[in-house]
């Protein structure tokens, strides 16, 4: 029993990286074979279910996801049973035609021979405005006579501030 639970914790984690890294196919293959290790009725069952979800729709098996999902509603965790149905929502959501304009065209050296192209979202690159360097001014050319005032205004406010003081 406990090596079972073992090699569970072993094929969910590494189902777990090949999901983090993108591999979707192989992340199912690892994933069902941990799910098979495990009561799906238990807390592990449910979120190795979950992983699938995910790891099917990555490799666009949004049916297959869809009817995990379905299943996992019934689940005995309650926290699971929350999960699959907001994950459900989404994946039942209707889809969303992209606008043309918003895709880029990435040619391959497949796509190059057969004339067909495929899109891939991206943002349009911004260029920043170039700054001007800066100038530095030689201070001793500078006209300091005006400074006057700030010292007769700084002068004033230690005066005000002495009388405050000596009032307390």
């Amino acid at each position: 029993m406990n090596s079972n639970l073992e090699q569970f914790q072993l094929k969910y984690q590494k189902g777990q990286e090949l999901l983090d890294r993108g591999q979707y196919r192989s992340s199912v293959q690892t994933l069902e074979e941990a799910k098979s290790l495990i009561n799906p009725s238990s807390r592990l069952g449910g979120d190795v279910q979950l992983s699938l979800v995910t790891a099917y729709q990555g490799i666009g098996k949004i049916d297959d996801a869809i009817a995990i999902c379905e299943e996992l509603t019934r689940h005995p965790n309650l926290e699971i049973r929350q999960q699959s149905q907001r994950i459900l929502y989404i994946l039942k959501a209707p889809q969303l035609k992209r606008p043309e304009a918003w895709m880029t065209k990435i040619p391959t050296h497949n796509n190059q021979e057969t004339g067909n192209s495929r899109y891939l979202q991206a943002k349009p690159a911004k260029k920043l405005p170039e700054k001007p360097p800066l100038e530095l001014e030689d201070m001793s050319k500078m006209d300091t006579k005006e400074n006057g005032f700030i010292v007769l205004a700084l002068g004033l406010f230690v005066i005000i501030l002495g009388y405050l003081i000596w009032l307390y």
